[in-house]
């Protein structure tokens, strides 16, 4: 402001205040036209004008001065305890954090070392064991344990499966199902490192180890195990040639059926074993496959029987391109659920996950889509020259699921803190419109039990105004639904303006807060939500938490980029060894 007082009178008058209202938006990177900034500066100039449309610096300075309050108070006084006893809290934290993945991954490890172990063993007591020794033994093992993973690295993707053994409530309270791609993963290593040890103590030691034996001494052991046949590429068995020559092999695009196939034809010419019943590979694969199959089909199936119709398009600042769907006829999902989407005039082949933004009792299918792939980008543009051309026909899209997530849990708290960045507000957005349709309608419905829950509490941080766009009117309507409950606490954050109490950002801190006290509308996201800049404060925030719901269990739900998701974590942890209050993180991943 005093960059606009030139004359150094104190005084201001209205054109100098617009000017620097309009420079402290293009500065924040605030989008405000012209007729904005004169509403704001009519604003100013009626709150604390003294008159004939002049401003006193002094009482300007006065309004700019107040301080905001913390979004939730103060960081409380940590425990104070022994070093022993910390150590202590934190790994029982930890563990209680963590039970159920680790109870997997040491079933999971169990059960390689197991099949390692009887493997190893048994070929030592073979004759080839006086030739390749403890190489023989190791690649053995490592063979056994590549079954085992070959066979359940399937499973976690298999998401009908996943989907339907999470209703459970007693196998979801045993098996952590939100880490499904994690184990995958995890399998998938195991995978990696069976095949190098496999194939590479093969080639490196016991390969070796042959060409250097004796003759004599070979003949009398493993002689017997090479002969022509092995060098016969006509003995494939007729079966096998049939299925690794089909077409579909190749339309599919999955390179892992031919690994399957290769794995399949290994296994029947296993190295030193002729017994059919060492040839096990089939019988640790085939259920998982099977299944699978079955799910492939069956999404197939499911795909085409739940036709949808697009009734609306809209596409919104940032490349975001939100489709309203028909709902079909038999479609029941939870809120926080994704689906799968194929538009095959972008690609007939490939299928991408997306969350649900509408609520289960709504009448339709909502899904937002931002640009941020060779698909999406396309996906974009289809439909926005499609709506630059005024083309009433719509592109036919077809939707895959529903799916479940990590979000879906939130009925599992009295108390949850959903955390979205950019667009990974999306499945949090279904999860508010569920919650306050159950308060609207005064009792839980079919997909959420309102009656339980205590507080939702929900950040959004975006670095673009625009972003807010994307769900203004749905944070207008969970705003109206929640207003005499106050269930529903939503924070906006937007980055790219400079920290509240900053003086890059005061006059517009200023205008804002006149702006919420008047109208009850913010002036940067247009809704009744309010929105502070830069970043939250996380441990400020958690520790607010903790400290208004001492001793209760909050339910963190997190959708953004990994860093931040394991900075969460580890903060979810800290606080737990700190208070008595006990957060539970959970973070999605399709």
């Amino acid at each position: 402001m005093d960059s606009c007082d030139r004359n150094s009178t104190s005084r201001i008058t209205g054109k100098d205040i617009k000017q620097a209202i309009m420079f402290s938006a293009s500065l924040n990177k605030l989008t405000l036209n012209q007729d904005e900034a004169t509403e704001y500066t009519n604003l100013i100039l009626e709150e604390l004008q003294t008159g004939q449309g002049v401003l006193q610096m002094n009482v300007m300075s006065k309004g700019l001065s107040r301080d905001l309050q913390p979004t939730c108070g103060p960081i409380p006084v940590p425990m104070k305890c022994s070093r022993q006893r910390h150590i202590l809290t934190a790994t029982v934290v930890f563990f209680q954090a963590h039970w159920r993945r680790i109870f997997v991954v040491f079933l999971w490890l169990m059960a390689c070392a197991a099949l390692f172990t009887w493997k190893f063993m048994q070929y030592r007591q073979r004759l080839a064991f006086e030739v390749m020794g403890y190489c023989l033994s190791t690649a053995k093992g490592a063979a056994e344990t590549l079954k085992l993973n070959m066979a359940i690295v399937l499973l976690p993707v298999c998401r009908n499966t996943v989907t339907w053994l999470r209703r459970s409530r007693v196998i979801n309270s045993v098996i952590p199902f939100n880490d499904n791609i994690n184990f995958h993963k995890l399998v998938a290593a195991g995978i990696v490192i069976g095949v190098i040890l496999h194939g590479g103590i093969h080639l490196a030691c016991d390969f070796p180890r042959i060409t250097r034996t004796d003759k004599a001494f070979f003949g009398r052991t493993i002689a017997a195990d090479f002969g022509p046949s092995r060098r016969n590429p006509g003995m494939l068995p007729p079966l096998v040639r049939q299925l690794a020559g089909f077409n579909a092999f190749w339309y599919s695009h999955h390179v892992f059926i031919a690994v399957y196939v290769l794995l399949i034809v290994h296994s029947m010419f296993l190295f030193l074993a002729k017994d059919v019943a060492e040839k096990t590979t089939w019988m640790y694969v085939a259920i998982p496959v099977v299944i699978y199959i079955g799910e492939r089909m069956f999404r197939m199936v499911r795909s085409m029987v739940f036709d949808v119709k697009i009734l609306n398009a809209t596409v919104y600042p940032g490349m975001v391109l939100a489709l309203k769907v028909t709902k079909p006829p038999g479609f029941r999902y939870q809120s926080g659920m994704y689906v799968f989407v194929q538009c095959p005039e972008v690609s007939k082949f490939e299928w991408h996950p997306f969350s649900l933004t509408s609520a289960p009792d709504d009448d339709h299918l909502s899904i937002h889509i931002r640009s941020l792939g060779d698909w999406s980008y396309q996906m974009y543009d289809v439909f926005q020259q499609m709506l630059l051309s005024s083309n009433s026909s719509m592109p036919k899209i077809f939707f895959d699921g529903p799916y479940g997530a990590a979000s879906q849990d939130h009925s599992k708290y009295e108390i949850i803190l959903l955390i979205g960045l950019g667009i990974g507000a999306t499945p949090f957005i279904s999860v508010l419109k569920d919650i306050a349709n159950g308060l609207d309608k005064g009792h839980g419905n079919l997909n959420y039990h309102s009656d339980r829950l205590k507080k939702a509490y929900f950040y959004w941080v975006t670095r673009e105004q625009g972003s807010f766009e994307w769900f203004r009117d749905i944070m207008k309507e969970v705003s109206v639904l929640d207003s005499k409950q106050g269930v529903i606490e939503m924070y906006n954050y937007l980055t790219s303006v400079y920290q509240e109490g900053d003086k890059r950002s005061m006059l517009i801190s200023a205008i804002q807060a006149l702006h919420f006290a008047r109208h009850g509308i913010d002036i940067i996201s247009k809704t009744p939500v309010h929105t502070h800049f830069s970043r939250p404060n996380w441990p400020r925030v958690l520790h607010g938490l903790a400290r208004r719901h001492i001793g209760e269990r909050i339910g963190v739900f997190y959708c953004g980029p990994d860093d931040l998701g394991r900075q969460l974590e580890k903060l979810c942890h800290k606080v737990n060894t700190k208070t008595f209050t006990r957060f539970v993180f959970h973070k999605e991943h399709f």
